[in-house]
């Protein structure tokens, strides 16, 4: 008997497969899969001027409703037309960091995507902001993934599963002491220290 590929089943026995296959500790983790499903179940903005990153999101985001803009004129009139469960938008290129404002007063949780502003002050605006996460684009295979853990915490803020994951890969790109370096990150490292103690 042959297993069949992940390319024969469907997207969500995919993900089934996925934690089968991948979770380290053997065992099904159910938990994520409801969200996952709810991400595919949102209407969601996608923001960049690069049509190949669109192109790109849109594959990953296939079972979701994505919809689409290249400039800051054209999101922003989508942003005040449209309703929409999720944003995502590019720092440079589309004033990203403008659009945020507009995101967050709208009440649309918004998770923000860059690659050549990845800085430590690009992501301490976009935390002041109010963004609920914050992309490097070579993690954007990963997208799905953070979305569920947006979705998970009702479109709140998602800093502390965001530095789990990427705590190694901001070391890498800013040094291993940037938070000590900075305040500010000092001081929000300690709140969702005790955000976590607080959840145990």
């Amino acid at each position: 008997w042959a297993f069949p590929s992940a390319m024969a089943l469907s997207r969500t026995a995919a993900v089934v497969l996925e934690w089968l296959i991948t979770n380290p500790e053997g065992r099904v983790l159910y938990s994520n899969l409801p969200c996952r499903k709810r991400v595919m179940e949102n209407k969601i903005l996608l923001v960049d001027d690069e049509a190949d990153i669109l192109e790109t999101i849109e594959e990953i985001l296939e079972e979701s409703k994505v919809d689409t803009a290249r400039d800051y004129q054209s999101a922003s009139q989508k942003i005040k037309k449209r309703k929409y469960d999720l944003a995502i938008l590019d720092i440079m290129g589309v004033d990203g960091l403008k659009l945020l404002e507009e995101t967050v007063d709208r009440g649309i949780p918004t998770v923000m995507l860059t690659a050549y502003a990845l800085t430590p002050e690009a992501l301490e605006k976009s935390i002041k902001l109010g963004a609920v996460s914050f992309l490097p684009k070579e993690k954007m295979s990963e997208l799905d993934d953070f979305l569920a853990d947006v979705v998970l915490k009702g479109g709140q803020p998602a800093w502390g599963k965001l530095f789990d994951k990427l705590g190694g890969f901001f070391n890498k790109h800013f040094g291993p002491d940037w938070k000590q370096r900075n305040q500010f990150f000092k001081e929000f490292e300690e709140s969702l220290q005790g955000g976590k103690q607080e959840d145990s």
